[in-house]
């Protein structure tokens, strides 16, 4: 069965508009890419669509209610709205420091999820987390 795919690529900021063909699920040809980051992200899209998860968490003792947070790999494209609500549910204590771990194997798929910044006490602004 043939099959054809457009593509915006996000490789760089060149936006690449990929064609990818495939036939019986394999891939027989990709055009359009100026550099291998966009041959490779069209692949990459193709056979295996992962995406990097940014949202916030609770933190009731935070000097701000909700604390951003992120996956340090990108996750199974089929996984990203699990992951989402797992995240909705989760509620921590400050203070916190940047990059600290917060959920590790979120969903199930063996990647952690850390702060993307600090986040001190609402009592104590001044202290974060060692």
């Amino acid at each position: 069965m043939l099959e054809k795919k457009n593509l915006t690529c996000i490789g760089c900021p060149m936006s690449c508009q990929l064609k990818l063909t495939a036939v019986d699920g394999e891939i027989h040809d990709i055009t359009g890419y100026n550099c291998k980051r966009g041959e490779d992200y069209a692949r990459q899209e193709y056979l295996n669509p992962c995406r990097m998860v940014s949202t916030t968490v609770a933190c009731p003792t935070g000097l701000w209610p909700r604390l951003p947070v992120k996956t340090t790999e990108a996750v199974p494209k089929a996984k990203v709205l699990e992951v989402a609500r797992v995240l909705h549910n989760v509620e921590i204590e400050a203070p916190v420091k940047m990059g600290q771990i917060i959920l590790q194997d979120v969903a199930g798929t063996g990647v952690t999820v850390i702060a993307s910044r600090s986040l001190p006490c609402s009592d104590n602004p001044g202290a974060i987390s060692k």
